[in-house]
């Protein structure tokens, strides 16, 4: 059975013959076209499913997910009819702790993802105490600069900006109380990427993502800070699809 576009699963480029799918989730605030690019390059070879959060962009009338750990367990139940080939996740930032929830869940009901890449995330083992939802308005934007990852049309545009910041915060919430339950190791590849000077994590926080499976591991440092994607996209992308296509993989 083949899935359709949805609410949470978005296709920009559809590729029904493909032999594997791809299923990308957002960082704090980010929606589904922030993985456009993705779709864009890999289609028709990888079918690219792109995740789309409540509380943005055409679903801003829906109230946030509160907690990740509830995202991933709404999201099993989205993925269920795409799991008809094999699926191989991609999480930046928050959306790294979420994809490895999803494999959490996937594996125990008998589907092991292709690999599962963790980018701009540390280790579900190497917490900080966080507390920038805690921040006033200001506090959040500051953040949001300093991280780059925000559109500055955004962040020069009030009115577009209050529009946007409760969601923004509630993936914040969400991101910084997640606490790992210990529980099985993964049996799928995890592939660890990292921008040198991320604030947000160093590389042996990112190193720790060994412990969580059984399968193999690797890590690919990359210049730059926590959106050191957007200036890698190509070399990200060359990555997985070394993967996909079982080639050497990332070192």
């Amino acid at each position: 059975m083949t899935g359709a576009s949805s609410a949470w699963v978005r296709q920009f480029h559809p590729a029904p013959e493909a032999a594997t799918r791809l299923v990308c989730f957002p960082h704090a605030g980010g929606s589904a076209p922030f993985y456009h690019p993705v779709s864009q390059r890999l289609s028709p070879a990888v079918d690219v499913l792109a995740i789309q959060y409540p509380g943005r962009q055409d679903r801003r009338h829906e109230p946030c997910v509160e907690t990740v750990e509830a995202l991933a367990e709404q999201l099993v139940d989205e993925l269920r009819p795409w799991l008809d080939k094999p699926v191989t996740l991609f999480g930046h930032s928050m959306g790294a702790s979420v994809a490895f929830e999803v494999a959490r869940r996937l594996e125990a009901a008998g589907t092991v993802p292709l690999g599962l890449f963790a980018s701009g995330r540390r280790a579900p083992s190497r917490p900080r105490d966080e507390r920038v939802h805690e921040s006033d308005d200001d506090g959040l934007i500051a953040e949001m600069k300093r991280l780059s990852g925000t559109d500055a049309a955004v962040l020069g545009d009030e009115e577009l900006l209050r529009m946007v910041l409760p969601a923004i915060r509630a993936d914040y919430r969400a991101a910084e109380l997640y606490r790992y339950a210990p529980g099985p190791r993964l049996n799928c590849p995890i592939y660890a990427l990292v921008g040198e000077d991320d604030p947000k994590v160093t590389v042996d926080e990112a190193t720790s993502w060994a412990d969580h499976t059984n399968g193999p591991f690797d890590i690919k440092v990359f210049k730059g800070g926590h959106f050191y994607i957007n200036a890698n996209a190509s070399a990200v992308m060359d990555a997985i699809e070394a993967h996909i296509e079982g080639a050497a993989p990332v070192s």
